[in-house]
């Protein structure tokens, strides 16, 4: 019997409407982001994106984990080997697709917790296939969207900038207040090309590798000096040159085996000293 492929913006919408219903089950506060959620006086060229972005309230992260995997998403990609953020946890589902599960937005500084209640405390409504869902405001989108062009300029850069510019003088104030509350200048300012300013803040390194480019090696370094914490910044020193085994094994569609992982790591050393380009960071 044939089937009709169900198209992507409804899968999506779907799919919404189910990770909402599974967090409300168990009693987490989530944020919906990105995609189709995003108000259209943001992003005038709506785009609804290939998968759902969610920000879930990071104390209880660890429930949800638990949760999604017991209803059959599994996990592609962790915090860890994700991206230099160490941001969003990649879930994947055989019905409903990809799931980004955000525990912090890059750019933001001030603690996860208290960034969440930041932009929970100030939120609208979308409806998901007629489930209630929280999105942040109007204005924290606003925020949200330049934040994520910093990370692909190339992408948004300059939709980001138009936004900025079009706005009226009170969403200026309002969003330029929020933007200093989460303490997010500097990614703030990498995304508008006004990141010289910050040359003397300790991420200014990071926010212009993964904005412009530059070598592996140069990023790691950043990584490490970004790192708000002595210990984190260990921690980071210690995972930079490691192979990211989950990508290893998507690129060859089964478990990496002892040489594979050699010769990508032989691979990543040999990357760490060619240049790259600004744009969405990597994930090896």
């Amino acid at each position: 019997m044939e089937t009709t492929p169900i198209a992507l913006d409804v899968r999506l919408e779907f799919s919404r409407a189910a990770i909402q219903v599974i967090a409300r089950d168990v009693g987490i506060r989530l944020l919906h982001i990105k995609g189709g959620t995003v108000d259209p006086q943001v992003r005038t060229g709506r785009r609804g994106g290939s998968d759902v972005d969610v920000i879930a309230d990071p104390r209880r992260v660890p429930t949800l984990h638990a949760e999604l995997v017991r209803q059959g998403w599994v996990v592609y990609s962790s915090f860890l080997e994700g991206s230099p953020f160490g941001h969003a946890q990649t879930y994947r589902h055989p019905e409903w697709g990809y799931l980004d599960l955000h525990r912090r937005f890059p750019g933001v500084r001030i603690p996860d917790e208290d960034a969440f209640d930041l932009l929970w405390a100030d939120r609208a409504s979308y409806a998901a296939a007629g489930i209630d869902c929280v999105t942040p405001s109007v204005d924290a989108q606003a925020v949200l969207f330049v934040l994520n062009a910093a990370r692909d300029v190339d992408a948004l850069g300059e939709e980001a900038a138009s936004l900025w510019r079009r706005q009226d003088e009170e969403e200026r104030v309002r969003r330029s207040r929020l933007v200093r509350a989460l303490r997010a200048e500097v990614a703030f300012a990498a995304a508008l090309g006004d990141l010289e300013r910050y040359r003397g803040r300790r991420e200014y390194l990071l926010w212009k590798t993964v904005s412009r480019g530059g070598t592996r090696a140069v990023e790691w370094w950043a990584r490490i000096k970004a790192a708000p914490t002595v210990g984190e910044a260990l921690q980071t020193m210690l995972r930079a040159p490691l192979v990211n085994r989950a990508v290893l094994a998507h690129e060859l569609g089964r478990e990496p085996r002892v040489g594979d992982v050699i010769r990508a790591f032989v691979r990543r050393l040999g990357r760490a000293l060619r240049p790259r380009s600004g744009g969405k960071e990597r994930k090896t």
